[in-house]
């Protein structure tokens, strides 16, 4: 029912940002929680962080303060805007959605979503 798509990916130096969009290019996204997920080489996909239906946002501890999840339910889109940004934050961004239960509900596992984007490169090397 959704398609996501996500962009903005690209190198950037370590203490830089980056903002990456997720789109749906097939239902709105209003009745949807998303989610961030990320992937290093050799590594297993962890969270990165969510946002609720109603707008609750739940953040890993090695991105908060400096990661920050919204959501722009007009333009189906959600965006992460990255900051101070570091070598560890390397790897394969993929945004996720899926229909909660609960509109206040921000899932964090990989199987409490049902629809994944592609993935967006983000490197962070000097």
């Amino acid at each position: 029912q959704v398609q996501l798509v996500e962009s903005g990916g690209g190198l950037v130096q370590p203490g830089g940002s980056l903002k990456l969009s997720c789109q749906s290019t097939g239902d709105t996204l209003n009745a949807y929680a998303v989610g961030w997920f990320r992937q290093a080489p050799g590594k297993e996909r962890e969270v990165v962080c969510g946002v609720s239906i109603t707008g609750d946002t739940l953040y890993a501890d090695f991105v908060k303060g400096r990661f920050a999840i919204s959501r722009d339910d007009s333009i189906n889109t959600v965006y992460l805007e990255m900051n101070r940004l570091m070598a560890e934050d390397t790897g394969i961004y993929t945004c996720a959605a899926d229909t909660p239960v609960l509109e206040s509900f921000v899932p964090t596992h990989p199987a409490d979503y049902s629809y994944w984007g592609q993935g967006a490169q983000v490197t962070v090397s000097s």
